[in-house]
């Protein structure tokens, strides 16, 4: 019987990698201890959106001075903004917070007990905290933003100083900080910004202890080769190698980083594409162009690089290399294009890609699949799962969402003989809600064979044929019965003991599972018997 798998190796490990990019790093000489605030960035990109839902990647970590092993991994509802250690106590006050972008700003003290672990959340109510000081043993100096800007146009340009005192800051409990406790006239604040700082920081702890630090982040897409090589697409990325032994084969660079990784037909390439965003120029917004590239797998180098002039999706099951469009402004219906050796050439009509709604890349596919939406103008709309047949026609399989009441969002999938298996989640106007996210198999004529659900929208799916392994953005990794959909085993995703959340998954071919995390890892996994 198969049980949880173990964690074999670990590929491009570092010291921090469990909180990302550093926004505020704080070192406690008394303690040996370092306490780091960070963000993995969110799990969305321009070709999926639906497992954002209920993700935070903002983290606080506490480390040891010594070794920087990481001791406790908190996560956080808002970005770090100040971090304090007790002078007495194994307290780390945590001030976080953020402006909701129209009303409010809010956040959260946290009390983080370095002995267990355990966190309080202290304020009555959300509440941005700047700033975060040790007075005493028994006074903590608090900065405040403003609740809100409402008739206050200097509102992010102030903040409320207070000092609320306490005899045992360690037996704190749950929003026990009172409202009255919290006023104070506003005065001018500076909001710092300290990320070069914690960069420093984290440089120089890392090289005395014998190492080297770098961000790495957000593994979007990872597969196995025959000879057992690795291969990976990352933020920062475009693709890397890793070899049997180990070691780093190869990198291609890329200024945002790969999102897919499709083999090519020919057995000894990858195609990849690049994510691209707007970024801030000279007094306007600058956006690179689209970057599709097939890599050679034994070299790393460049073999062909398509223009498709628009962002795109790869969509693989096909001997020619096609992509579909993410829908831009354009009035015109968007087309799949289809590259060959002869050029590009228009495929089929398939209307407006949206971000939740029309995700479908699978994996294992005997053709390429896609969802399409049965109305033009609304194409989010009563989408079907969609094949295209070899002479480049669309065919109808069945309506995406089995359940007529319900409205489905697109997810990861993967074909397993004559049925796909796939994830998403239920659309619900307040969110997503207990059991709204899905794993169902269906035959190719639209008969559910089973479903799972869950509380949390899937990352990332695949199968060997008889287990299907879903991971989610809680954390979980659960393994289902392929036949009937029951669960075998689920845990929580961890290295070294801490935990991590996977964003991209693979059977390998040598049967092991492949697991990138959002914080720049690879895990190879290997089931034990």
């Amino acid at each position: 019987m198969t049980r949880v798998p173990m964690v074999r190796r670990v590929f491009g490990d570092g010291p921090f990698a469990e909180v990302g990019e550093p926004a505020l790093t704080v070192v406690d000489e008394r303690s040996r201890t370092v306490a780091v605030g960070g963000d993995l960035g969110g799990v969305q990109w321009s070709g999926s959106g639906t497992a954002d839902d209920r993700w935070t990647g903002h983290r606080i970590g506490v480390y040891e001075r010594d070794g920087l092993r990481c001791r406790h991994l908190v996560r956080s509802c808002y970005p770090v903004r100040a971090l304090a250690f007790h002078p007495v106590l194994p307290l780390l006050a945590v001030g976080t917070g953020r402006y909701d972008g129209g009303y409010s700003f809010e956040g959260e003290l946290l009390l983080i007990r370095l002995d267990s672990g355990d966190v309080v959340s202290a304020l009555p109510y959300p509440r941005e905290v700047l700033g975060v000081e040790w007075r005493s043993e028994t006074e903590l100096r608090l900065a405040l933003a403003p609740c809100d800007d409402w008739e206050n146009p200097r509102a992010h340009e102030e903040g409320h100083a207070v000092v609320v005192a306490r005899s045992d800051w360690g037996v704190v409990g749950p929003g026990s900080i009172r409202a009255e406790e919290l006023a104070s006239p506003a005065e001018p604040f500076v909001r710092p910004d300290h990320s070069a700082e914690a960069r420093r920081v984290l440089t120089e702890l890392a090289a005395s202890a014998g190492r080297q630090w770098s961000v790495r982040r957000r593994v979007w897409a990872v597969e196995g080769t025959e000879d057992g090589r690795v291969l990976a697409a990352l933020d920062g990325v475009l693709a890397e190698s890793w070899l049997p032994s180990g070691d780093l084969q190869w990198v291609v660079d890329d200024e945002e980083g790969g999102r897919q990784l499709v083999p090519a037909t020919d057995g000894t390439s990858v195609w990849t594409n690049a994510e691209r965003r707007g970024r801030r120029g000279e007094g306007r917004w600058e956006t690179s162009p689209p970057r599709v590239a097939r890599i050679a797998l034994d070299t790393g180098q460049v073999r062909e690089t398509l223009s498709p002039g628009v962002f795109t999706v790869l969509v693989a099951g096909d001997r020619r290399t096609v992509l579909r469009p993410l829908g831009g402004r354009r009035k015109q219906p968007e087309r799949l294009m289809m590259f060959d050796l002869d050029g590009p050439a228009d495929g089929p009509e398939v209307g407006h890609f949206d971000v939740f709604n029309h995700p479908f890349p699978v994996r294992h596919p005997s053709r390429p699949y896609v969802l399409v939406g049965t109305d033009p103008d609304k194409p989010y709309r009563d989408k079907w799962v969609t094949a295209v047949d070899a002479d480049g026609t669309l065919r109808q399989l069945f309506p995406h969402s089995w359940v007529p009441t319900e409205h489905h969002f697109g997810g990861p999938a993967a074909e397993i003989g004559h049925s796909l298996v796939y994830a998403g989640a239920v659309h619900h106007g307040h969110g997503l809600q207990p059991g709204g996210a899905y794993t169902v198999r269906r035959s190719l004529d639209g008969s559910v064979l089973w479903q799972h659900r869950a509380d949390h929208p899937a990352t990332a799916l695949d199968t060997d044929g008889h287990t299907v392994y879903v991971a989610d953005n809680s954390g979980a990794l659960t393994a289902l019965d392929a036949d009937d959909g029951s669960v075998r085993w689920r845990t929580e995703l961890e290295v070294a003991g801490v935990p991590t959340t996977a964003l991209s998954l693979a059977v390998a071919p040598q049967g092991h599972l492949l697991i990138g995390t959002v914080d720049g890892r690879i895990l190879e996994c290997t089931p034990r018997q």
